[in-house]
Formats: structure tokens, sequence, C-alpha cells
């Protein structure tokens, strides 16, 4: 009785399979425990995909062609301008606190000292801030149009910009002051560009001396 109507129930499935070119056949969860999946590739229950192939080793941006990996003078202009214009502006704030609290000790804390301090400290933070990005302003505007003489942009192009930003920066000063102002800029992007280089340097040194 139990195999006629076992075979009974499992013939519409064979009869199905037959039909459609086969069946699909069924295991148990004891037969499936002792199928190693060594070598297997582990597939995402949700993507039905091998995660492996999700994992991007190499860049995650798509470059135009012809394009450079990394940022130009002009679009680092920008931000070298602002980040002078606002180190200069905590700078002179500082500055104007600390000269403010230096002039005014003899003075009673009220209303007048306060606003003595005040503006010593605007005073002090709008004037390194116009110092600082007008500065900034010179050295991008120098390192672009080096950059687009040259068709290059290595650290040549930083020092040579510097240099000319001290140059004209005390220009009004006589030949005494732009000489100044120029080795103040060698020296300030010299020291840059050395900081810069200071790892590929260290690793090609030992080759150097041998």
């Amino acid at each position: 009785m139990d195999n006629t109507s076992g075979a009974g129930g499992s013939g519409p499935r064979a009869g199905f399979g037959s039909l459609f070119g086969g069946g699909t056949p069924e295991y148990s969860n004891t037969e499936l425990a002792g199928v190693p999946l060594t070598g297997m590739s582990p597939l995402s229950p949700y993507l039905n995909v091998d995660p492996r192939y999700l994992v991007q080793d190499g860049e995650e941006f798509i470059l135009p062609t012809g394009a450079s990996k990394t940022r130009g003078r002009f679009e680092l202009a920008f931000f070298t301008i602002g980040g002078c214009c606002m180190t200069g502006a905590a700078f002179g704030a500082v500055n104007g606190l600390r000269l403010g609290l230096t002039e005014t000790r003899d003075m009673a804390w009220s209303k007048p000292r306060n606003v003595q301090i005040l503006n010593l400290v605007t005073r002090q933070g709008a004037a390194w801030a116009n110092t600082l990005g007008s500065l900034a302003l010179l050295y991008s505007a120098f390192g672009v149009i080096i950059e687009k003489t040259r068709g290059a942009e290595d650290d040549l192009n930083t020092v040579a910009a510097g240099t000319l930003t001290g140059v004209l920066y005390k220009s009004t000063g006589g030949l005494r002051g732009m000489a100044r102002g120029g080795l103040m800029g060698l020296a300030l992007t010299g020291l840059y560009s050395l900081y810069n280089n200071w790892e590929h340097m260290r690793g090609s040194s030992p080759r150097q001396s041998l």
C-alpha cells in the first residue's frame, strides 16, 4: 500500500519531468551535509554573483581621455588663495587679541576696553588676511603662467613662482627690497619642494651612494 502510494506520488513528477526534459532531483539535508564546498565561489544570496568580482582594486573614477590624474595649478589656485586668507584672518585675530590685551592691561574690564580689543582683532585679522591672500594670488598666477609657458609641472615651477612672488611683492622697496623678497620666496618654496620630495630622496639616496 505504501509502495503504491509512493509510486503514485512520484508518478506526476516523473511525467512532467519526462515531458519538459528531466525532473529536478531532490536531496535531503542529511545528504547535502557531507558535500564538500572547497573550491566553490561564495555567491551573494541577493545578487547571485560572486562578491569577489565587485571588489575594485584600482581607481573608482573614470578620467576623460588625456586628462591628468592630479589637479593642476589653476584648480589648486582657488584652494590656495582661500586657505591663505582664512589662515591670515585666524592668525591676525589671535595677534590682535594679544596686542589688545597687552595695550589695555592697565584699564579695567569695561566697554571701552572691549571695544578697543575688538578693533585690534578685526584690524589685525583683515590686514593679515589681505597680506597672505595677495601673496597666494601672486604665487598662483605666476605658477599658472610658468606652467603654461613651459608645458610641464615640476618643482622648478614652484621655486620660480615663489621667487617671482617675493620680488614683485617687495618691488616698492627698491632693488634691495626686491632681492630680499626674492631670496625669501626662494627659500620658502625651496624648503617646501625639499619636504615634498623627502621620501623620494630618502629612497634614492642609497642607490646614488653605490
